[in-house]
């Protein structure tokens, strides 16, 4: 994984960064106790908890890791010109006479659910750059969806 250029919001490493103290203060002692349990019910190799557990501090260990690694290499946007769309930006379009906000994100932060978007995402790649004033036009499944940029925050 090349994470040496990460990029991402202040807010988005603040949670990256609660995630891994998560992982490491509370899910993996409480992993680390479940397998030592499990170990002591007797034969490994008929005991799915013992696998089971071993599996998900597998799991809780990878993650760490790779939020490590991500943490590292990120490289924080702390400013953008509101003159042009960045990572970091608050756009205002519309979208078939529908006004939607959407944030331009780090792509380990974007939620669609959230209205945050990632800059390499269709949509985040065709808005990069953009000024107020301009269309955008991004393949979808359901074909091309037109946007008009309205405001950039």
């Amino acid at each position: 994984m090349d994470n040496n250029n990460v990029v991402m919001t202040k807010d988005g490493l603040i949670e990256l960064k609660r995630e891994l103290e998560d992982l490491v203060g509370v899910k993996r002692p409480v992993a680390v106790t479940r397998l030592a349990d499990a170990r002591e019910l007797g034969d490994l190799s008929e005991n799915s908890e013992y696998a089971a557990a071993k599996q998900d501090l597998a799991f809780i260990d990878g993650r760490i890791l790779e939020l490590e690694e991500i943490i590292h290499g990120a490289k924080i946007i702390t400013s953008h010109p509101k003159s042009q769309i960045d990572v970091g930006c608050k756009v205002t379009l519309t979208i078939n006479g529908k006004k939607e906000m959407f944030m331009l994100v780090g792509e380990w932060e974007a939620n669609p659910m959230e209205q945050k978007i990632s800059h390499s995402s269709p949509l985040g790649k065709a808005l990069m750059g953009k000024k107020v004033g301009e269309k955008v036009e991004v393949e979808a499944p359901a074909g091309t969806v037109l946007y008009k940029i309205l405001n950039i925050e």
